[in-house]
């Protein structure tokens, strides 16, 4: 294998036949989808004249020319670069000046804010895939041609969500890939037979790299959707009859919510993925109570994402763990000294494989820092059982420290989901001038539902140490959350520093 456009070519010679990609009308055999990326290569160095390590960016929704141009990029030896189609034009305009990206393949929809990046951003060329690409693909010779990537090429540079502030540009190779795709196949036993339905951002690492582009290599068939809405999703699990789904918690929760979530036929599926962040132990067992394992899935941006995973087989036996360490991934634990931490108690997850970022694009310092000889520094706390299964107990810089005491807020957010007036709800420090941090339960009521503080902060009593209770709950009309459903902690904390003052 020379680049990861060999997936696709492979396959296509394998069995071409058998259903690639599609979306709504839009259909790809393996076959098909060989051209399709021959052809996008062709227009990138031939008609475009990119040059190899060219970052091409992407700005819409989920589309079948997400992985098409992943592929060709990867045979261009380009750089393909998806954007946060939720972020405002400023933002943007940071994001693609900073990538020096040379090339902008936007939707429709996008058309304006493309305009605006350009006018700010002069040697960037905009390609609108409504009136500019078909023409000019339709002038692109198919033929075969040498291919100049490599697996050692970068090949995917994605700016991180920004749930601790500013966004950074994580760098991987093809080869990160590559691997990322074994650990995630090899995690959720991806077959030729299956069949991904993909609704998460495809802009994410985790939309883009748990079960979509690994599905690739398998030869498997992957359906995307625009972007997420519960019922549509489940309108597409009935009738499409995947085998494969990933979804994080702010999804489930959507689907859970949903009128047509107990008659939904959710027999075809064989497991759902999920993680990106803590998830509570009653979305898990949403899926259970329907005869669906749901495994967990840990890992960031950085690690392409794929690094900790829990069996298929343990998926109840182990409810709430993360897993093991991925085929190709190893973990460890170290303490504030950087010491490995043995037994049960917690630390700092640090992550070391060929899935790992090369670099924080134009960052070395960032790049530097961020490894412990060898080792990723995730930030994440977390511990290991007996048997070897990791347990993530919260980010790093959200641990609350209480009159010297750790307090992690998920232990507090655990049961706050158990709570059925709670639409929302993230638990964060707030400063206290006796305590140093206090918990503070930051939440959003169900529409109709009346639950007052006193009530909900009485609910803590005999199911946590008396030191972990919330000290007050700020009732809000919604979370802040990035595209992942991700709750940007920051902010909330922001507000009660604000408050306080």
């Amino acid at each position: 294998m020379n680049n990861l456009g060999d997936w696709i070519r492979r396959n296509a010679e394998w069995a071409g036949g058998r259903t690639a990609l599609g979306l709504g009308g839009e259909r790809y055999t393996y076959r098909q989808m060989d051209r399709a990326v021959t052809l996008r290569r062709n227009l990138l160095v031939q008609g475009l004249g990119a040059e190899p390590g060219d970052r091409i960016a992407f700005l819409g929704f989920n589309a079948c020319e997400v992985p098409l141009l992943l592929f060709a990029c990867a045979r261009a030896g380009c750089v393909f670069m998806p954007l946060n189609n939720r972020l405002a034009a400023p933002e943007l305009r940071a994001i693609v000046a900073h990538s020096e990206a040379r090339f902008l393949c936007v939707e429709r929809e996008f058309a304006p804010v493309a305009a605006e990046i350009q006018q700010a951003l002069p040697k960037l060329r905009c390609l609108n895939l409504e009136t500019d690409y078909p023409s000019l693909l339709a002038s692109t010779d198919a033929h075969e041609n040498d291919d100049v990537g490599t697996l050692d090429d970068p090949a995917l540079l994605i700016y991180t969500s920004g749930t601790t502030g500013q966004p950074k540009g994580v760098l991987h190779t093809q080869r990160a890939l590559f691997y990322n795709a074994l650990n995630a196949i090899h995690a959720q036993e991806t077959s030729a037979g299956d069949h991904v339905l993909s609704v998460l951002p495809l802009f994410h690492s985790g939309g883009l790299n748990i079960q979509t582009s690994p599905a690739f290599y398998a030869g498997a068939r992957v359906s995307l959707l625009r972007r997420f809405d519960a019922g549509e999703t489940l309108k597409a699990i009935d009738t499409l009859r995947p085998t494969m789904f990933l979804a994080v918690p702010a999804v489930i929760q959507a689907l859970v919510d949903h009128p047509r979530w107990t008659d939904t036929d959710l027999s075809c599926l064989r497991m759902v993925g999920t993680g990106s962040s803590t998830v509570p132990d009653a979305l898990l067992n949403a899926w259970h109570d329907r005869a669906v394992p749901a495994t967990q899935i840990y890992g960031l941006t950085e690690s392409a994402p794929t690094a900790i995973c829990l069996p298929i087989a343990d998926a109840q036996a182990k409810l709430g763990s993360a897993g093991k360490p991925a085929m190709h991934c190893e973990a460890r634990i170290v303490d504030d000294d950087g010491r490995i931490v043995e037994g049960s108690e917690p630390g700092e997850i640090q992550l070391r494989g060929p899935n790992l970022l090369t670099a924080y694009f134009k960052e070395p310092e960032l790049t530097a820092s961020a490894f412990d000889g060898g080792w990723f520094r995730t930030g994440d706390i977390g511990h290991r059982d007996a048997d070897g299964f990791y347990s993530i107990d919260d980010r790093k810089k959200d641990v609350i420290i209480s009159g010297g005491e750790n307090i992690y807020p998920a232990e507090i957010e655990n049961i706050l989901a158990d709570m059925p007036e709670l639409a929302e709800y993230a638990v964060v420090g707030a400063p206290s001038e006796r305590w140093g941090q206090a918990p503070v339960a930051c939440v959003v009521l169900r529409e109709g539902a009346s639950l007052d503080e006193r009530q909900l902060l009485a609910r803590f009593d005999g199911l946590l140490a008396r030191y972990k209770h919330p000290r007050s709950v700020l009732f809000l009309s919604a979370l802040p959350r990035n595209a992942m459903g991700k709750v940007l902690k920051y902010q909330l904390r922001e507000r009660l520093g604000e408050a306080g003052k």
